[in-house]
């Protein structure tokens, strides 16, 4: 049995709180008596019920929805608990307030008076009732609160496996379409290529398994790819990948970075006639990681068209928005020298 003591503990405090509000109010009716004896009562009643329910309940085969023992448990033990809590409370409160002498002042025990009697005993009753239901709600209130927290969990999940399921597709047609036609005008820079495709959908296969991996896997498996392109597109193709070494094991999530490099060649150096360089990089800023793509290509032919870059940028949008939320973005930038800029921002992982 593992006892959240911190929360036991939060739970004390504010039943103490709550008695010392309940002494406060009866002084108040009754100025004229000393502020001692209601405030003793009252603590030592709420302590012990306290204990008794909140302690107890351990003990109990209890709900998962709300940390309290199920059926006519949970009804015996608050019962049992405000019982307990009156009658050894007001025993300790009795002794308490006639070694204090305050009964000398007029302040008598319940027993002596039925009207002051019955009126203790529903005070007991009521704030009893009504601080296990307190409970029993905020409880009740913090596993909804983690079921739906683990239901955004799962969905984002499962939003990023779909998006993962439309982009690989999306570059291994691309990729049999460039070897269909290496087959046969080069069979040789096609066994090359088909070496480097075994090779990239291996990798692709373990990064697969899991959400996020770490920023040298995807660098790695960015290479696979580059060198696949690089094989279609010959020397109109170079690139330069930049990865710290402090960077290298920071998580990411996968199949980031090559849809952002894929929009570069297809959008950028595929137009130009000369071809151009990709440079991909990392770093940190401040409490950001920073992936750049950088491109020497055609740029974007308007401003309106960083509005509308293409599959690979779109992807990585919703890919960033659903793993990272708004403390996330990306932006796609003109080159003053001629290409295009792809930043991606999120929170770097200490």
């Amino acid at each position: 049995m593992k006892i959240d003591w911190i929360a036991k503990l939060r739970h004390m405090l504010q039943v103490l709180a709550f008695a010392l509000a309940i002494a406060t109010i009866q002084y108040a009716f009754m100025p004229e008596r000393p502020y001692g004896p209601p405030l003793v009562y009252s603590l030592l009643i709420a302590s012990i019920t306290w204990a008794v329910i909140d302690l107890g309940r351990e003990f109990f085969p209890s709900s998962a929805e709300t940390g309290w023992p199920q059926g006519w448990a949970g009804f015996a033990l608050v019962l049992g608990g405000i019982a307990l809590g009156y009658l050894i409370g007001t025993w300790l409160a009795d002794n308490l307030c006639r070694y204090y002498g305050w009964y000398s002042t007029g302040a008598r025990p319940a027993a002596s008076d039925p009207g002051q009697l019955r009126t203790s005993i529903l005070i007991t009753v009521l704030a009893g009732v009504t601080g296990s239901y307190y409970f029993y709600t905020i409880n009740k209130s913090a596993y909804l609160i983690r079921k739906m927290t683990e239901a955004r969990q799962h969905a984002s999940e499962a939003r990023l496996k779909l998006l993962e399921t439309q982009l690989e597709p999306h570059m291994l047609f691309n990729t049999l379409a460039n070897l269909r036609v290496l087959i046969g005008s080069d069979p040789q820079r096609a066994q090359v290529m088909l070496d480097h495709m075994i090779a990239y959908l291996r990798a692709t296969l373990g990064a697969s398994l899991a959400a996020a991996h770490p920023l040298q896997a995807e660098f790695d498996r960015l290479r696979d790819y580059l060198e696949l392109m690089a094989i279609r597109m010959g020397p109109r193709l170079s690139y330069t990948l930049e990865l710290p070494p402090e960077l290298a094991q920071h998580p990411v999530p996968t199949l980031l970075l090559q849809p952002l490099v894929e929009n570069s060649i297809k959008h950028g150096l595929e137009p130009k006639v000369g071809g151009g360089r990709i440079t991909v990089s990392a770093r940190r800023e401040g409490a950001a990681l920073v992936l750049e793509v950088l491109d020497t290509g055609v740029g974007l032919s308007s401003p309106e068209e960083k509005d509308r870059p293409g599959f690979g940028v779109a992807q990585v949008r919703q890919r960033l928005s659903s793993t990272y939320g708004t403390s996330a973005a990306i932006e796609l930038v003109a080159v003053e020298a001629g290409g295009t800029r792809a930043t991606a921002r999120f929170p770097y992982q200490s």
